[in-house]
């Protein structure tokens, strides 16, 4: 019964994903998208509700039918999911005002001029849950540190993707699909089904323009992309890739423009504008 929670948290958010991003708009909680249009804000907030949900459902048929339903690593993935949601739902309500210092570069020279940001508290607060989440007595010392690089590097590098809708969501779908094939089973996917559903009935609405994730949304899809990573790759060489990939990506959106990278790519300017409404 490992499949239950994924099919728990697909039925939970196709019945609570489309009334909470319209609940947003209702009560006026809006931002304007790049193209100058109010949208949804924020919709990342609909990834975690109906994970919450399936757990009614998973959690007593853990207990009481079958060990399956749960896999193991689950709890971490919980505590470090709800964590980086928290924190990107603090940015979205506080820190997203005008004149805010942007990227990890912004937020810790603000810092160092003794202006504390909302960044550097979702910053510090990310890697203190992804050592956490990362911690294991059978790991060695580099294998743990890479783990918790990768879980931090991935949950800002999707963060800096999110600037076009969707795009978070298809860098996640193709991610996915290239860690499950290449591990050659489906227990990460099974591991992470609570996370899979509601990110997948949240996508086409972040691709219509009519939910903005916001730092909440963009914070969880990364995390559930770097615990599947490191779950998926338990190599110090795979590790270490990873971690290195994802440092590339964040040091180059510090810099440049991943947006302008994008769209001056062929392959990749068709991958982003597919789906979308205003293309």
């Amino acid at each position: 019964m490992h499949w239950v929670p994924l099919v728990a948290s697909l039925i939970a958010a196709a019945a609570i994903t489309p009334t909470t991003v319209r609940g947003l708009a209702a009560q006026g909680m809006v931002r304007d998208n790049y193209r100058g249009s109010a949208v949804a804000f924020p919709a990342g907030v609909a990834l975690v509700i109906p994970a919450i949900v399936a757990l009614v459902v998973a959690a007593p048929l853990y207990q009481f039918v079958d060990l399956d339903v749960l896999q193991p690593g689950v709890g971490l993935a919980l505590i470090y999911v709800f964590g980086v949601a928290f924190l990107g739902l603090f940015d979205d309500l506080v820190g997203s005002a005008e004149g805010q210092p942007r990227g990890w570069r912004g937020h810790f020279t603000a810092l160092a001029s003794g202006r504390l940001s909302t960044g550097v508290i979702k910053a510090v607060g990310a890697f203190g849950l992804a050592l956490l989440t990362a911690a294991n007595p059978h790991l060695s010392a580099w294998d743990y540190l890479l783990s918790a690089a990768v879980l931090v590097l991935a949950t800002n590098v999707f963060n800096l993707l999110d600037l076009r809708p969707g795009r978070a969501g298809k860098a996640f779908i193709l991610l996915g699909i290239g860690l499950t094939i290449g591990a050659g089973d489906l227990e990460s996917l099974w591991t992470l089904g609570l996370f899979i559903g509601p990110i997948l009935v949240l996508f086409p609405l972040d691709l219509r323009e009519i939910g903005m994730l916001g730092d909440t949304g963009s914070n969880v899809i990364g995390a559930v992309a770097g615990i599947w990573l490191i779950f998926t790759l338990t190599t110090t060489l795979g590790l270490a890739i990873a971690a290195g990939v994802l440092a590339l990506i964040t040091l180059y959106g510090e810099f440049r423009s991943i947006s302008a990278f994008i769209e001056r790519t062929p392959g990749f300017r068709q991958l982003d504008l597919l789906g979308r409404s205003h293309a």
